[in-house]
């Protein structure tokens, strides 16, 4: 299994002399399962560059939404292969409180984009499953899912590939003023031993209370988690958008010092745009 980072930012595009190192685009994350399965998590505007890789393909795309806001689809009418004659690109909204299932596609419509859906020559399906179905089979994987803490909520997702575990729950606030879809320990229970946790880091304790309810966890409650669960790695995802490069820095240095005072073995690191991780 292969993951690579094509989006890392958090509510905007962050273009710029500061940003190079760690990138601009919002959320995306490409899969390559075991048996060459494409697995997309999310549409920000980083599935504009993996739609340049993966049009060299025929097979089908299964995309994984975690909720409607813009910078988790606002890529997906630049993504390639949906202009790509009959390509299978299979779509699994996120579980939002209002069930605006196609709002990705609806997005190209009206006024605000100059090409409407009805030009797409894919073959896009939307996989709606049963709010009670909490599991199914993507190719090689078993992939699980769990609401999220976030306005209007949205999915967390786990994917196993034989032996190999990957959490990716952004735009997730574990300690919500509002009522909490899922709690912590729930959350710990759904990735524990897992290879590697993808989780919103966009605050820092010290963003608080000012921040607390906009939908996003602080860097050091991720670690936390991180470590609660036996996982082997956690990457700090969804960046926000007025952190530097040097910023980012300062976040990581700060989170491993709670990792060495713990004694913990977790490694961490970052997300970066084009960074690549074999499992």
């Amino acid at each position: 299994m292969q993951l690579t980072f094509y989006g890392v930012r958090g509510s905007i595009p962050t273009p710029g002399a500061d940003f190079v190192r760690y990138g601009g685009n919002t959320a995306c994350v490409h899969i390559c399962l075991s048996d060459g399965t494409d697995i997309i998590l999310d549409a920000g505007t980083g599935i504009r560059l993996l739609g340049n890789q993966l049009i060299k393909k025929q097979t089908p795309i299964h995309l994984l939404l975690t909720h409607n806001h813009w910078d988790h689809i606002q890529g997906f009418p630049f993504f390639a292969p949906i202009y790509q004659k009959d390509r299978p690109i299979i779509i699994t909204p996120g579980q939002t409180s209002l069930p605006e299932y196609d709002q990705i596609i609806k997005q190209m419509q009206g006024s605000v984009f100059p090409v409407p859906s009805s030009a797409l020559t894919s073959n896009i399906e939307l996989n709606v499953l049963p709010e009670s179905q909490d599991s199914w089979q993507v190719g090689s994987a078993t992939i699980s899912r769990l609401p999220m803490n976030h306005p209007g909520k949205g999915s967390a997702y786990c994917i196993r590939d034989g032996k190999r575990k990957i959490a990716y729950m952004t735009d997730n606030e574990l300690y919500p003023p509002y009522k909490k879809e899922t709690d912590f320990l729930t959350f710990v229970e759904f990735a524990r031993d897992a290879d590697l946790i993808i989780h919103d880091a966009q605050y820092m304790l010290a963003d608080m209370p000012t921040k607390s309810g906009w939908g996003h966890s602080v860097a050091e409650e991720a670690v936390k988690l991180a470590m609660a669960c036996n996982a082997k790695q956690l990457a700090l995802y969804s960046h926000d958008p007025e952190r530097t490069d040097d910023d980012i820095d300062a976040i990581v240095e700060h989170c491993n010092e709670y990792i060495e005072i713990a004694e913990s073995e977790l490694t961490l690191f970052a997300a970066a745009e084009g960074q690549t991780l074999q499992f």
